[in-house]
């Protein structure tokens, strides 16, 4: 990219100095390399493909991850890309020039001039008896400027060429956006289709055991089954629409006014459930679909770990806040010391995304989860009726 610039300089500045040849003397060739740098700069500034393919020309020499996935808008970055663009070719103009004038120059030195009285030209300017020195010093310096050319160059890359620090902002924010929303719909995916299949499995296993002695059991678990399945199929549709970004769907997701028909799946399961429920009139729409899924993934890990054992469910709103309690007996298979696995941390994000907090853990024989959530928070996040 240097070139045709200092070729341009070169040409202007010949008649200036008397010059007899293209670039006759270091002089004029230095000056041209000093007046091509404001039309680097110039052109760095006016064209657009320059940072693009400067991007994909250091991004290959540099370890991987060093400027980022992709070049920044050229617009926005036009400043650092022009500085860029001066600091490149004004170093690498010189180093470039110097290793194709260097090495001629060392062997001369080395060889030729040690035994030359009267040398033409930029030899008489070295004595005879320090030329081989000279030439060993040249050869030396050649390397040397190289490398801190390189390291001047590679150091200032990723300030120049990389993101600024409000695009790595940006792209964090972006990260971190996307990775809330898969944690999310794992949340929906494991406590909506997890319970639905925990419900499907213990109904499958009861009714295969009483089918010849009792069909009218068996009747009964696999209407169970039927509308686990059902409200399953609709769940994953609505996570799927949420995937695809699609337009919200008209299944309206369940929220605390749907709680008894979870308890009764559970009952239908084996599993007797005491609940408790408190006055909800004036909750918050996105508190109660959130409290929803957390008693539902707790009757889902009672299921899955104590099936047939009670379960006692509380749910209450005093003080600003929503309590929910849940609590069975500790099964035998589980560890004193467990804390919980997948679904117990799906509660506490939940809980800690509304500005609550959640405990779990065994207490007196029993697993208890208690659960408080803010309901002033939920409120002011809140749309009206149900999330569709």
């Amino acid at each position: 990219m240097m070139t045709p610039f200092w070729f341009v300089m070169n040409v202007a500045l010949a008649p200036l100095f008397r010059a007899t040849s293209l670039g006759g003397t270091l002089l004029i060739q230095f000056g041209a390399y000093l007046a091509a740098l404001p039309l680097v700069a110039a052109a760095a500034a006016v064209l657009p493909f320059v940072r693009q393919l400067e991007f994909v020309i250091v991004r290959t020499l540099l370890p991987a991850g060093t400027l980022g996935e992709r070049p920044q808008d050229a617009e926005a970055s036009r400043g650092r890309t022009v500085a860029w663009a001066v600091l490149h070719l004004g170093l690498g103009a010189p180093v470039s020039g110097a290793t194709l004038a260097v090495p001629p120059a060392v062997v001369v030195l080395l060889t030729v001039r040690p035994f030359l009285d009267d040398p033409p030209g930029w030899l008489n300017a070295v004595p005879a008896g320090l030329g081989p020195v000279a030439g060993v010093l040249l050869a030396l310096l050649l390397p040397t400027a190289a490398w801190a050319a390189g390291r001047a160059l590679e150091r200032s890359a990723p300030a120049l060429l990389g993101p600024s620090a409000a695009e790595r902002l940006a792209e964090a924010e972006r990260l971190g956006a996307r990775l809330a929303e898969r944690n999310r719909l794992a949340r929906e995916l494991h406590d909506s289709v997890g319970h639905a299949l925990g419900v499907v499995t213990l109904q499958a296993a009861a009714a295969g055991r009483v089918l010849d002695r009792d069909p009218v059991f068996a009747r009964s678990a696999l209407a169970a089954i039927e509308e686990a399945a059902r409200s399953a199929a609709d769940e994953l549709d609505h996570v799927l629409g949420l995937l695809r970004e699609e337009s919200p769907g008209r299944t309206p997701q369940p929220d605390l006014r749907d709680v008894h028909r979870l308890a009764d799946s559970a009952r239908a399961a084996g599993s007797p459930v005491a609940l408790t429920v408190g006055d909800l009139d004036a909750m918050p729409a996105v508190v109660s679909r959130e409290a929803y899924r957390i008693v539902q993934e707790a009757l889902t890990n009672a299921l899955r770990h104590a099936a047939g054992s009670p379960v006692d469910v509380t749910i209450d709103a005093a003080a600003g806040e929503l309590r929910l309690r849940i609590g069975n007996p500790l099964p035998a298979s589980r560890r004193p010391g467990h804390r919980g696995g997948r679904g117990t941390r799906g509660i506490a994000e939940r809980a800690q995304l509304l500005g609550g907090h959640a405990e779990f853990g065994p207490v007196d024989g029993l697993w208890r989860v208690a659960v408080r959530l803010p309901l002033t928070l939920g409120r002011a996040n809140d749309r009206p009726g149900r999330e569709h």
